[in-house]
């Protein structure tokens, strides 16, 4: 397996599991690293038989992104051998992820001190949605509970409506996977300094509070609104929104400073002293009312054409299946199909040690006997363990 970019020399431990973990895995993978996922075996249920059900089980593999880059191991790990074979590979590793609730691994015997016995320079990185401690740590939830309690929900609501679930984006992925996969990469620096491991407590409610720190010190500084809806950043600005179009498609403005303010005004003819007054949030739901009329008057495209490209700050509004055939994202290969599945590619990009090209996934346990004879197992105990 190509492994080109900065972490190529690093190996990787990863537990399968859902959500942060997963995404934390395709980012290390992504930059080289080679990550070994452990994933349980499991059983086709009936409804996955025939041609039929094999092709849709495939597809839904070849779609879970997030398991790209890997070489996958199946374990038993409740099994004395399957327990031994996971402790075996962690005495060649560099780093392991694992996105249990806490006390799981420490169940299998896996955990931090089993781990670090067995290999003291590891990293030994977790991410939970409440974090390993704290009143709420062995509680269930979703990235819409994480986001919620830290406030970063309560930012993507408009003026009298609910607040707008995100999938996952700020917590599940940028506020747990993220801050894993930062974590991760900050402690393995560290860890080659100092010959010693350490373990990574990555809180997604942790990481939502972070991705919202700066609306928490204009909040603090009363330099935002405590209703939501009403500030610049949330919809509330005139000149910081998405608008309809006559098409019923979107565009997106973000015209703040005075330069873009005054060129938005020139070509979407917005004259006269009502817009004179940027900031004065108490005119900013007439301003709304009358941006909103004059984005209703042509078509996205066309609106593309007057804007795109210029210092008004624009966007359209893309669809999921826009976006990949945009000519920016064309130009910069922001997006790759591979096995027929359209995908984002690997980021950021590096000048001396560029990230190979976007690679696919592979099927579940197809390294498990590779990766078991590098470990020193014979033939027999492969046999067992499989």
């Amino acid at each position: 397996m190509d492994r080109a970019g900065p972490l190529s020399h690093l190996t990787v431990i990863e537990f399968a599991g859902l959500g942060p973990a997963p995404f934390a895995g395709m980012m290390l993978a992504d930059m080289g690293a080679r990550v070994i996922r452990i994933e349980r075996p499991v059983k086709p249920s009936g409804k996955q038989e025939g041609m039929k059900g094999g092709m849709t089980a495939l597809m839904a593999r070849k779609s879970d992104v997030l398991a790209r880059g890997r070489e996958s191991v199946f374990l038993d790990l409740k099994s004395t051998f399957g327990k031994e074979a996971a402790l075996r590979l962690v005495e060649r590793a560099d780093v392991l992820i694992e996105g249990f609730r806490p006390g799981v691994m420490e169940s299998l015997g896996l955990g931090p001190d089993d781990c670090l016995q067995r290999r003291p320079s590891l990293v030994y990185g977790r991410v939970t949605g409440w974090g390993q401690t704290g009143p709420l740590a062995q509680a269930a939830g979703h990235d819409i509970n994480f986001i919620a309690l830290t406030g970063a929900l309560h930012s993507t609501a408009r003026r009298g409506a609910a607040p707008t679930p995100t999938p996952g984006l700020i917590g599940d992925f940028g506020g747990g996977g993220m801050l894993l996969a930062f974590g991760v990469a900050c402690a393995a620096v560290e860890a080659a300094r100092s010959g010693q491991g350490q373990t990574i407590d990555a809180s997604i409610c942790d990481g939502s509070a972070l991705l919202a720190a700066l609306v928490h010190g204009w909040r603090s500084a009363g330099l935002w609104n405590a209703e939501a809806g009403t500030n610049n950043g949330d919809g509330g600005a005139h000149f910081y929104d998405a608008y309809e179009c006559a098409d019923g498609r979107y565009i997106s403005i973000g015209a703040m400073e005075p330069p873009f303010y005054r060129l938005l005004r020139e070509k979407c003819g917005l004259s006269g002293p009502a817009f004179d007054a940027q900031w004065d949030q108490e005119r900013w739901p007439t301003q709304k009312a009358q941006v909103a009329a004059a984005f209703k008057r042509k078509t996205r495209d066309e609106w593309c054409l007057l804007l795109e490209g210029s210092d008004v700050c624009f966007a359209p509004v893309l669809s999921l299946d826009e976006a990949p055939q945009h000519p920016h994202n064309k130009a910069r290969s922001t997006f790759a199909t591979v096995d027929g599945i359209t995908q984002p590619s690997p980021a950021p990009r590096f000048s001396r040690t560029p990230a190979a090209a976007c690679r696919p996934v592979g099927e579940p346990g197809a390294e498990t006997r590779s990766v078991l004879q590098e470990c020193g197992f014979t033939e027999d105990e492969i046999a067992a363990l499989t």
